[in-house]
C-alpha cells in the first residue's frame, strides 16, 4: 500500500456519499483510506461532554465520534480490502482539510455539509479546498454515470496540464474511456496569423478552428504514449467552455478541470469554468492545481 486517500465526514449524507467515493478511489491506488472530521467546538470555548441531566452517550465529543463512526462503516462495507484509519482532529474544517491534503494523494468531500444554507449550491469547504488544497480534490455530486467517460476540461494553459495527468491516471485506473474536451468562441480562440499583414482580422474559413484543435492535441501530445490503454476522444468544440463541460458532465463518471486556466485573473483563486462545474455539474468533479511544493 503506497499513500492515502482523506475524505471530510460531517455526519451529512453529502459526506457519506463522499466516503464511499473515496474508499473506492483508496482500492483504485492501492492506498489507504483516513477518514477526518474536524472538531471545531474545543476553539469555541463550549462544554463538550454530555449535559449532566442527559443521557451519557450525548455531548459534542460523541456526537463526532459517532459521525466518524458510522463514515468508518461506510467506508468498510463499500471496500472491505481497503485499510481504514479516522482521526478527529481539533480545528476549523477549512484549515483542518487543508493541512491534511499536504500529505494526501487525493482529498474527497461533498458538496454539501451539515452547516450548507438553503440556496447554496456547493459547501465554503468544498471550493476553499478548490483552490487552496495541495493535492487534487474530488467533489462528489450527483451519482455518476456508472460507465460513462472521464471528461477532461482542457485549455491548452500550463496551469492545466496537472489536471491533464490527472484524468489521464483516472481514466487507466477505472478503465474508463477519456474524452478531452476544448471549448473555444472567437473571443476566447487564439487568433491565428494573418496572410495578409494588412487584413489583420481576414483569416480564412475554419482557421480559428483549425488552431483550437491543434491546441487540444498539444494539450494532449505524450500523455496517449505514457497511457496507451487508455481509449480517447478529441473533442474541440465553438461553444461556452462552462456550458459544454456540464452538458458533457450528464453522460460521465467524473469531470476533471485545473483550477486556473487560460485567461485566469491573477489573484483570482478559483476559475469561473471550476466554480460553474462545482455548482453545477452532474457528476463528481474533480478539481486539480497547478503543482505545488508540498511543506
Amino acid at each position: 500500500m503506497s499513500g492515502v486517500v482523506v475524505v471530510g465526514v460531517d455526519g451529512s449524507a453529502s459526506s457519506l456519499a463522499a466516503v464511499e467515493a473515496a474508499a473506492r478511489e483508496a482500492r483504485l491506488r492501492g492506498a489507504g483510506l483516513r477518514v477526518v472530521h474536524a472538531f471545531i467546538w474545543p476553539a469555541m470555548g463550549v462544554p463538550l461532554g454530555p449535559s449532566p441531566m442527559g443521557p451519557a452517550e450525548g455531548g459534542l465529543r460523541n456526537m463526532a465520534e459517532r459521525y466518524v463512526a458510522e463514515a468508518v462503516e461506510r467506508a468498510r462495507a463499500a471496500e472491505p480490502g481497503v485499510e481504514v484509519s479516522d482521526a478527529v482532529v481539533t480545528g476549523e474544517p477549512l484549515t483542518v482539510l487543508e493541512a491534511q491534503s499536504r500529505a494526501a494523494e487525493l482529498v474527497v468531500v461533498g458538496s454539501r455539509g451539515m452547516g450548507g444554507f438553503v440556496g447554496l449550491l456547493v459547501g465554503s469547504t468544498a471550493v476553499h479546498l478548490a483552490a487552496h488544497g495541495r493535492c487534487p480534490v474530488l467533489v462528489v455530486r450527483e451519482q455518476p454515470a456508472a460507465e460513462g467517460p472521464i471528461v477532461l476540461g482542457a485549455d491548452g494553459s500550463t496551469a492545466g496540464e496537472a489536471a491533464v495527468d490527472f484524468a489521464f491516471a483516472e481514466a487507466e485506473l477505472r478503465k474508463a474511456p477519456l474524452v478531452a474536451l476544448h471549448a473555444w468562441t472567437t473571443w476566447n480562440a487564439l487568433m491565428p496569423a494573418p496572410k495578409d499583414p494588412s487584413m489583420p482580422y481576414a483569416n480564412p474559413q475554419g482557421a480559428l478552428a483549425g488552431e483550437e484543435e491543434r491546441l487540444l492535441s498539444e494539450a494532449l501530445a505524450g500523455h496517449q504514449e505514457r497511457y496507451p490503454g487508455v481509449v480517447v476522444e478529441h473533442r474541440a468544440v465553438h461553444g461556452a467552455t462552462r456550458t459544454a463541460l456540464i452538458e458533457a458532465s450528464r453522460s460521465a463518471q467524473l469531470v476533471v478541470t485545473g483550477a486556473r486556466g487560460r485567461g485566469g485573473f491573477t489573484g483570482l483563486l478559483l476559475g469561473s469554468v471550476s466554480q460553474a462545474l462545482l455548482h453545477h455539474a452532474h457528476c463528481p468533479v474533480a478539481v486539480v492545481r497547478a503543482a505545488v511544493a508540498r511543506h
